[in-house]
């Protein structure tokens, strides 16, 4: 990218931050603020080592990607010239039609090269799969490029999640799978159905695999929580969303997996396990991004309203928002670990630190 160019998506970028150093560092409760620890550009950093135990966090933003450290340093930092697959422990590169994947470390070390993958690689539960070019099958493969397992599903799959050894997907015919550490399925595939189109657009599993979340069908949507029951899961709590989206739906577990949050018709829902209750948001927008973590009392949220309108907004739990930061940019970013909100904007990149005092 030319030298003029870079300074001005540096130009264009800036005014992200400055909305979020002056907007949301006010407290968003009496004793929480969220303080800035460093701001900086992909464009203008290099490469460069991280002290011994710092955190990494991948990222994907605008036409780069890479690693950032929590003292703002890169120790990956490219640009982007094909699709990107990464994850905490795992990146690659790869065409649209790949013949050979090379799946790198957070270093930039070769850990595993596949010739003839027939499909697409995606890293989760810090494992690696090969989802097939058709998007109806998927196999595991160990840290040597072994087969463990594969599966072929009965349609496309619209949706992925894997946590504690399990594969969870669910398909565009409606049906949601499974799969244990061996690609075994754990139960009969399951069916939500009540829609006129039963579509799965969102799945999610707990941290210990003993609940699933699950987004099915347009006119009606619904939300559904699976919970373990011995050898098989059953449908715990049910609620009908309206017509509902006809895209893939943010779901996630939050809060040490005691909550659920997920989007719906006019905002986001989070239902609370414990008591089985689901409180709606009221929020504008279309939800692009969502804090995946949702510790200390707060989740985060970003919105967009239109192709570079975009929203930082903070809820309090139950279901209250608590502090809205509009700001400007095209391409975003958005990720939580611990104390730590990583936000980016355009060409900028920062982090803040959620603090009580």
């Amino acid at each position: 990218m030319a030298k003029g160019k870079r300074k001005w998506w540096f130009i264009l970028g800036l005014p992200v931050f400055i909305i979020f150093v002056f907007t949301v560092p006010h407290p968003v409760e009496e004793e929480t603020v969220l303080s800035s620890l460093w701001i900086n550009s992909p464009l203008s950093s290099s490469e460069s080592s991280i002290m011994r135990g710092e955190s990494l966090i991948p990222f994907i933003l605008g036409d780069r990607f890479g690693y950032v450290g929590e003292s703002g340093r890169y120790t990956l930092n490219r640009v982007r010239d094909g699709y990107v697959s990464i994850s905490d422990n795992f990146w690659t590169e790869y065409e649209t039609l790949p013949s050979r994947i090379n799946i790198m470390n957070p270093a930039g070390d070769n850990v595993l090269s596949i010739d003839g993958p027939r499909g697409y690689p995606l890293f989760l539960d810090n494992r690696i799969f090969i989802v097939g070019s058709e998007q109806n099958s998927v196999m595991e493969l160990s840290r040597d490029g072994r087969e463990l397992w594969s599966y072929d599903f009965p349609g496309p799959i619209t949706c992925v999640d894997a946590q504690g050894g399990y594969f969870l997907a669910g398909t565009l015919d409606g049906a949601v799978i499974l799969l244990d550490s061996r690609g075994r399925p754990v139960f009969t595939p399951f069916e939500p159905g009540g829609s006129n189109l039963p579509i799965i657009l969102g799945c999610a599993i707990s941290e210990d695999a003993s609940l699933l979340a699950i987004i099915s069908g347009i006119n009606e949507q619904r939300f559904l929580l699976m919970e373990r029951t011995g050898d098989n899961f059953r449908v715990v709590y049910h609620e009908f969303l309206g017509s509902g989206f006809r895209r893939p739906v943010h779901i996630s577990f939050i809060d040490n997996d005691s909550k659920v949050a997920f989007e719906r018709e006019g905002g986001m829902s989070i239902y609370t396990i414990g008591t089985r209750r689901s409180i709606n948001i009221n929020i504008k927008g279309e939800v692009v991004a969502l804090d995946k973590s949702g510790l200390d009392g707060y989740l985060f949220v970003i919105t967009s309203g239109g192709e570079e309108e975009k929203s930082l907004v903070t809820i309090r739990y139950p279901g209250q928002v608590v502090g809205v930061a509009p700001f400007y940019g095209r391409d975003i970013f958005l990720s939580r670990q611990g104390s730590a909100l990583y936000l980016g904007g355009d060409s900028l990149m920062a982090m803040f630190e959620i603090k009580r005092r």
